[in-house]
């Protein structure tokens, strides 16, 4: 049996290590077609802002460009921008692309995604709804051939699956798995990942990235320990976030915060807890939580739209915009946290990004 690809070792330390790693939005102009012009700012944007990955072709990318014909081309602009942040700092930056669908569609995603240079695969499982656990094992394996993976635990309002622990301790055993990014929304399952990749030995191998944008803060703040006698302890070292595609060099610093935090074994001040809660309340007006998420890329795009970033807020979906009240939500935590937000380091940079 051949031996699956692996990333540089230089991709796994920096996961391990723990980054800023932002899901990728879209840029389209009025006529929604692809903003080339903004859709490379907004990755030099993230890579200025310290961001030591990217994630292309994911739920915030939209799933759709699939269909319009812009999976290569936007992925390819991505990794454009970030060979050359490469060129200019001397650091690897991890590139994630998404990967999606039934299996063919899936190893075609993987290969190509590998030839355009990219790491790794996020794969979701969204497609599968109903296979049970080693079909998905069989999928996830398939992929595994074309791509080193990076688990992804949905959520299943915006079309994830429930994915219990029996999966995630089988998923854990493949050799390739690099990264697992756990956003179901949801502390129990969440809890699954974390205990399965440590009973099967793969906690010093497999990083555990959040992608709980409602539990971002807590989620890095916490060391994990199961079992009667404890453990070293699983740390989740950074995020992969829709949430971190909007004042990214923030969320740089509040990581750099907490790995000093917790690597002085110092206890967690209350003012960290405090911002932890207003991260959340942040993210419920970006991620449209009154309203389902229904209107999580159309705020984001707001917020960036805000900034000079992009023009619009559209979206392939002429349907999908902000839910009624949601610009108001924005509004308010646009007020309630200034400290948030990176607006001054945007508009010093925007137009070099943009040129």
């Amino acid at each position: 049996m051949a031996s699956l690809p692996m990333p540089p070792s230089g991709v796994v330390d920096r996961l391990r290590e723990g980054i800023v790693i932002p899901a990728h939005p879209l840029a389209l102009d009025a006529a929604r077609r692809l903003d080339t012009r903004r859709q490379r700012a907004l990755s030099r944007y993230y890579l200025a802002a310290g961001a030591g990955g990217l994630a292309v072709g994911v739920h915030t990318t939209q799933f759709e460009i699939r269909q319009h014909g812009l999976f290569q081309p936007v992925l390819q602009l991505a990794a454009d921008a970030m060979r050359e942040a490469e060129r200019r700092t001397g650091r690897t930056v991890v590139k994630i692309a998404g990967v999606i669908g039934p299996t063919v569609q899936a190893v075609a995603e993987a290969r190509q995604a590998r030839e355009l240079g990219y790491h790794a695969g996020l794969l979701s499982l969204a497609a599968l709804k109903t296979a049970s656990d080693a079909d998905l094992i069989s999928h996830a394996r398939a992929v595994a051939a074309e791509i080193p993976l990076v688990g992804f635990y949905l959520q299943p309002s915006v079309g994830g699956r429930p994915l219990g622990f029996a999966f995630w301790r089988r998923f854990a055993e493949i050799e390739n798995v690099v990264a697992i990014k756990m956003a179901p929304f949801n502390r129990y399952q969440t809890q699954d990942v974390i205990r399965a990749v440590q009973e099967a030995g793969r906690a010093q191998d497999i990083a555990l990235y959040t992608g709980n944008d409602d539990n971002i803060l807590m989620d890095l703040l916490t060391v994990h320990r199961f079992g009667p006698n404890g453990s070293a302890g699983v740390r989740v070292p950074g995020g992969l976030l829709g949430h971190w595609a909007v004042w990214t060099q923030k969320a740089v610093e509040h990581l750099e915060q907490v790995h000093r935090l917790l690597d002085s074994g110092a206890p967690i001040p209350q003012e960290v807890l405090t911002l932890a809660g207003q991260i959340t309340d942040a993210n419920s007006a970006f991620f449209d939580a009154a309203n389902g998420f229904a209107g999580c890329i159309a705020g984001i795009h707001e917020v960036l739209r805000r900034q000079g970033l992009l023009e619009g807020r559209w979206t392939l979906n002429p349907r999908e915009d902000l839910s009624p009240g949601q610009r108001e939500a924005i509004d308010r935590v646009y007020a309630a946290y200034p400290h948030l937000n990176d607006d001054a380091f945007v508009k010093a940079h925007v137009q070099e990004w943009l040129a």
